[in-house]
């Protein structure tokens, strides 16, 4: 197993960082607690690239033709996954009111279907009462309830697909648009799927256990960087072997890849209280150098 120590601070004092993804030469994230996505280089250099009240990012993607689609966090208005056109307007890519509450994280892909996952309970919710004292399982805990998978055609058509998915979290899908794979937070794994011609979802199966993922991605080896449940990202074989690990002082959220060549790990880390989740500022990007290039979506 292969340690990586050359850390780097790209971005500091930040609330809760999610969802990275590498677009036109820079990392995008959401920044929860702000309402806003920025954009840093692999230099440092950041700026706020979406600030709308009424958008409040959750989660961003991109079509193949280059638009923007985002999930927002407020979802008192209706769940719906929104498009921003090319004119900068805000339009309805799909009405998302039919799917469970709870909506978390997306990834579309090389063809432009989009999967959306949630958690279906409220999460934020749900952790503050958590009983520290319960040696119960988080999924036969109160107030728990089973999440999904939902995918959502280039015709902006919903079909709920999976469900019984222990609080999905990030996704990734293969080069080749036939794998999904999921992290199942709650269960301590990461759930692979093929991806039929269609964009359903089949031959459900355990790509690795024993670890807690968040957010993920692919590289070229075949293996997920994503986190280990505590304070480490970690890359993930098939089958679970551990091939890299990169200790940090404070639990990453989420991953990806990036930079020139796709050899640049970002990682998006902070410290985690569940009774103010949005209100300190250990919010951090770091970058690392990675072994193996990024493939596949996002």
């Amino acid at each position: 197993m292969g340690g990586m120590t050359d850390v780097r601070v790209l971005v500091d004092g930040l609330r809760i960082v999610e969802s990275p993804r590498w677009h036109d030469g820079r990392l995008w994230f959401c920044h929860w607690g702000a309402g806003v996505a920025m954009a840093v280089d692999a230099e440092g250099r950041a700026e706020v690239v979406l600030d709308d009240p009424a958008v409040d990012p959750h989660t961003i993607g991109w079509l193949p033709d280059g638009r923007l689609l985002v999930v927002p966090k407020n979802q008192d208005a209706g769940r719906r996954l929104l498009r921003r056109e090319p004119d900068g307007t805000w339009v309805a890519h799909a009405d998302l009111s039919g799917l469970p509450a709870g909506l978390n994280e997306l990834v579309v892909d090389g063809r432009g279907n989009v999967y959306v996952n949630g958690a279906g309970f409220g999460l934020l919710e749900f952790m503050r009462d958590l009983d520290p004292d319960d040696p119960r399982p988080l999924t036969q805990r109160p107030g728990y309830a089973p999440g999904f998978i939902a995918l959502i055609t280039a015709d902006g058509a919903v079909h709920q697909q999976r469900f019984d998915i222990a609080f999905p979290n990030g996704m990734a899908v293969t080069a080749d648009n036939g794998t999904l794979i999921v992290s199942e937070s709650f269960a301590g794994c990461l759930t692979a799927f093929d991806i039929a011609a269609d964009g359903s979802l089949g031959n459900r199966r355990v790509f690795a256990g024993g670890i807690g993922p968040d957010g993920i991605c692919l590289d070229a080896d075949g293996a997920v960087w994503t986190s280990d449940g505590g304070t480490a990202a970690v890359r993930v074989a098939e089958g679970g072997q551990i091939l890299d690990r990169v200790e940090l002082d404070r639990p990453p959220f989420a991953v990806m890849l990036g930079g020139d060549d796709g050899r640049t790990l970002f990682m998006l880390a902070a410290q985690w209280n569940p009774q103010d989740p949005f209100g300190g500022t250990t919010g951090r990007v770091l970058a690392t150098t990675a072994p193996a290039p990024h493939v596949g979506w996002p």
